[in-house]
């Protein structure tokens, strides 16, 4: 059983950056994947990175790319995103998420393919 919970959400400007981490209590690295989506108000759930704990491999969405940069930690217990550069766009609930399952380019981008989820962090980006 893998249980993560996220944690570095708050208020900025735009411009600012914030730092979130997603821990877990069992190891990432038992897990193939581990990705960040988010949620603004009436909104549906949107991939944002993700990260294969194998290879490393990383991919971002496009409205992300170039300003927030996914890590994972050598202990295999955190995956941390940059986001530098925020927008009032960039608004919403982030939650991060494990799976056991393969994952492709495709694959790890689709919420329905994870398997655990953390409760989410709120980011506000003021104007």
């Amino acid at each position: 059983q893998v249980q993560l919970m996220e944690t570095g959400g708050g208020l900025v400007q735009v411009g600012e950056s914030l730092r979130l981490s997603c821990a877990t209590s069992g190891p990432l690295r038992s897990t193939r994947a581990t990705g960040w989506f988010r949620q603004a108000p009436g909104k549906a759930r949107e991939f944002v990175s993700g990260i294969e704990w194998s290879s490393g491999r990383t991919y971002y969405a496009e409205t992300v790319k170039g300003r927030f940069t996914i890590s994972r930690d050598r202990g295999g217990n955190t995956v941390n995103l940059q986001m530098n550069n925020l927008k009032p766009e960039d608004t919403a609930d982030y939650y991060c998420a494990a799976v056991l399952k393969n994952v492709d380019a495709h694959w790890i981008t689709q919420a329905l393919w994870y398997d655990y989820w953390g409760r989410g962090t709120q980011v506000t980006v003021s104007s």
